[in-house]
Formats: structure tokens, sequence, C-alpha cells
């Protein structure tokens, strides 16, 4: 990922929508200003996280010999918590940081330099701290009451120089884990934000991992999002365009707007689905791109004020009943009739 567009508030959002969820977040930084991690600690303690995370810190003032050691002792209390029983999502902030630590230190005992000066076993070292991630095996007591064993993901990032993915640290790091999130500058300075770029991006778990009624809507998604993007491009070289290429293109504009997040402030699950059921289904056609995240914003005021939203917040995990979706529409439908009404 490029310098500057928007991995640690990725990392600070995955850690803020833990709470509640009895999950230990564990947040490592290697070779940061000491600033940025006083102002990630200070996010963190605005939100009510602090309860339940670890800040490892090796600032860039630190020497190489830290900053090389800092990982694998977040590892180490990551590793504890999930022998423990428990679940733990623990970040690394950033591994290329880490390399450079550890390519100053090779550099200093003499060991020979291999490509861009990395020492031969660079690989090795990035393998062997993210395969410690693991979940462990269910076991049974001596009452057959099955225990649940406990688990540690890891989520490691990487700044790569002028988007290049292809360079040794960003490959072999891509070699190791289950997928990448890829962000791209020409998307953030568009004011998408996550930057996500939906081609480099991409998942060897699929949608194994997703929610039922989230993967039903992905996929609808993912096909307009597509077909947006194509159309954009015709529209770039000034084309004319028919009438259902011109609504294609205005409900992808859309569609992209109401995948804008706000920093450290992510959204419940039910209130994705939400958004996302009204933009596949046109029912911010007829609002203007600037009032939609207003729009969105009030809709979820008002999903969160209702009582089905308490019930659906615990049933809609794995499968939401039909009537959900009838709910969804008259949600809409309650707004724009009595607009004002609405805080």
């Amino acid at each position: 990922m490029i310098k500057k567009t928007g991995k640690t508030a990725i990392a600070i959002d995955t850690i803020i929508n833990q709470k509640g969820n009895d999950i230990v977040c564990i947040y490592v930084a290697i070779g940061q200003k000491k600033s940025s991690i006083a102002r990630v600690a200070k996010t963190l303690k605005e939100k009510g996280c602090m309860g339940y995370t670890v800040i490892i810190a090796s600032g860039a003032s630190d020497s190489a010999a830290l900053q090389y050691l800092a990982p694998y002792s977040g590892c180490a209390i990551g590793e504890f918590f999930r022998d423990s029983g428990r679940k733990v999502v623990l970040i690394y902030d950033d591994l290329s940081k880490h390399a450079v630590a550890y390519r100053q230190m090779s550099l200093l005992l003499r060991r020979p330099p291999g490509r861009e000066g990395y020492p031969g076993d660079v690989f090795y070292i990035h393998s062997r701290l993210l395969e410690r991630a693991a979940k462990l095996r269910d076991s049974v007591d001596e009452n057959k009451n099955v225990i649940e064993g406990g688990s540690l993901t890891a989520l490691p990032i990487i700044e790569t120089i002028q988007g290049d993915v292809s360079a040794y640290i960003p490959t072999n790091v891509i070699s190791i884990t289950d997928g990448q999130i890829f962000l791209e500058a020409s998307l953030f300075n568009r004011g998408i934000r996550p930057a996500i770029s939906p081609g480099i991006s991409v998942s060897r778990v699929g949608s194994a991992a997703q929610n039922k009624v989230i993967k039903r809507l992905a996929g609808s998604l993912k096909l307009e999002l597509a077909q947006y993007r194509e159309m954009e491009e015709f529209a770039r070289l000034g084309l004319s365009l028919d009438e259902a290429s011109i609504i294609l293109l205005e409900k992808g504009r859309r569609l992209v707007q109401l995948l804008n997040q706000p920093q450290s402030n992510p959204i419940n699950m039910i209130c994705q689905i939400v958004v996302l059921f009204g933009g596949l289904g046109g029912m911010f056609s007829d609002i203007s791109l600037d009032s939609i995240s207003i729009f969105e914003r009030k809709v979820l005021f008002l999903l969160r004020s209702s009582k089905i939203f308490t019930v659906l917040n615990v049933v809609g995990r794995h499968e939401l009943p039909e009537e959900f979706y009838a709910f969804c529409i008259n949600l809409m439908k309650v707004y724009l009739s009595n607009e004002e009404s609405i805080i």
C-alpha cells in the first residue's frame, strides 16, 4: 500500500469494530513517529477501545534491534491470549519498516545482501512470524463439554513504493497471506475512502467467510460496480451514451458514494445490509450525489432507533427473514415522505 492512503485508518477501524465482541486486539507500531502512535492511542481511548486493546510501540527513533523485536513481542502476547481460549486480532503496522530494520542489522553484521539489499532470509523471518497466526482445535473437558479453541488473526500492513506491488517485500508477504487489500493513491485523491482497488485486492478465502446476506448482496454489487467502471471509461472518452447507460452510470456513482466511510466510525453489519440493499434497489436515484452521505446517516439513525434493529443484530448475523427487505423499503419511504421530521 502506498504512503498516506489510509492503511492505519483501516487498522484502527478494525479495532473499533471489535467493541463488545470479546476479542483482544493488539496493535504493533513499527518504526513510526511517536506523534503518530500517540494519535492512534488517543483515537482508541476516545472510542473506548483501550479495555481490550494492547499497543506495542517501537518508534522511528528507536534502534533497529527494538524495531525488529516489536512484532515478535506482539505475537507472543497474542499467543498467550490465544492459548487461553480467547480470540485475538493482531495488526503489524508495518512490516516494510520491520524488513528495513532487519536489513540494517544484517548489513551491520556483514551478512551478504541479496535483492534490494535485503538478506536472503528476509522471506523466512516474515513467514515464520505470520504463520504463528492460527486457530486452535476445539477440546472436550471431563464432562464432555466442548471448549472452543482460541484463535490469532494477523493483519500485516506493507508499504509499496509508487504502487509497485511486484517489489521484493510486498510479493513476499502476498505469497504468505490469504489475500490482500490494496489501497490506491488515485482513488484516495478522488475522495473514495477507503481507497480499495477492486482489481488488485483479492481473497483466497473468498465468500466462504462472508455473512450469507452480505454474500448475496456482494454478488450484485460487484457486477454493478464492474459495469459502472467500464461505462465510466466510455464517458471519459466523450462518447454519447444511451439512456440505459446514463442510468447505470448514475447508479454506479451513488453506490461508490455509499461505500465511502467516515474515518474511525465503522458501520454495523445490519446497517451495511440496509444501505447496500437500498443502493442496489435504486432507492437513492432521486437524491443528489452531495446529499447521499447525509441521507445515509439519517436512514441509519432511523434504523438504530427502531425496535427491529436489536432483534436483527442478533438474528441477522447468519440469515435475515424475508420481511427484513420489506422493512428496508418502508424505512426509505418513511424518510423520503417525512424528511423534515428526521434529525
